[in-house]
């Protein structure tokens, strides 16, 4: 509890002392790009493998001969839509985005310069995270929702390509009883996931203390904490908005 109380406070110094809009401006668009471009990589192949797996599981799953073909796909959409694409996508951005924030800030911290800014008279928590925060709830749902798209056309090529299922019935049930708040629902969990992962990787490099070796533990624990709070926001809003 005492580790969550401080995690808030440091929350509340990310809006205290701010810099000059311009100068936030410039810094949330680096953070974009590391946190969105060099993410892209990742997500593309994840996403694809993750669509393919699930459509290939859930056809040799429904085996029953009065179930249409074109059930494969709407499962295939649905289950990326509402879970896959969002979490799973968050929980590789937590490993790889999550860890280079948190190893950045605790190599700051150890090397004095997060001390320097604070002597400059710079609130070194808004200006260095308050920008990473933005460009994750900005940029991360932009990788959800490629992530969606390319989970479902990476199970379109398994599916055709395997002869699981025609290329008109995949098309036919990805149209299916389409339900448009699904969409909305996974751009507001990718804003939650993305918040999360910045602010909590953040908040664990800030605070590293010692030498190399916890900039190290600082990172592990950033990418352990992240997934858990993925997990938990996951669950609560799943039962919140449904």
């Amino acid at each position: 509890m005492k580790k969550l109380g401080k995690y808030f406070i440091f929350l509340s110094l990310l809006v205290t002392r701010r810099e000059s809009f311009k100068t936030y401006v410039k810094l949330t668009v680096e953070e974009s790009v590391s946190f969105g471009i060099n993410s892209l990589f990742i997500t593309v192949i994840v996403s694809v493998f993750i669509g393919a797996v699930t459509c290939v599981q859930t056809a040799y799953n429904l085996v029953s001969p009065i179930i249409p073909d074109y059930i494969i796909s709407l499962v295939v959409r649905d289950s990326t839509i509402l879970e896959l694409a969002p979490t799973v996508t968050a929980i590789v951005i937590a490993g790889k985005a999550g860890s280079h924030i948190a190893g950045q800030l605790g190599t700051m911290r150890i090397t004095e310069q997060i001390d320097a800014l604070e002597i400059m008279g710079i609130n070194s928590a808004s200006y260095l995270v308050l920008p990473k925060i933005i460009a994750a709830v900005f940029t991360f749902p932009m990788l959800v929702t490629l992530a969606m798209a390319l989970a479902i056309i990476g199970g379109y090529v398994a599916g055709t390509s395997t002869g699981i299922i025609s290329a008109e019935a995949y098309i036919q049930g990805i149209q299916a009883e389409f339900i448009p708040f699904y969409v909305h629902y996974a751009i507001i969990k990718a804003v939650v996931f993305g918040f999360l992962i910045a602010s909590i990787s953040a908040f664990q490099g800030f605070y590293t203390s010692g030498g190399a070796l916890e900039v190290g533990q600082s990172s592990t624990s950033a990418v352990t904490t992240s997934c858990i709070a993925i997990l938990f926001a996951d669950y609560i809003l799943t039962d919140f908005m449904f």
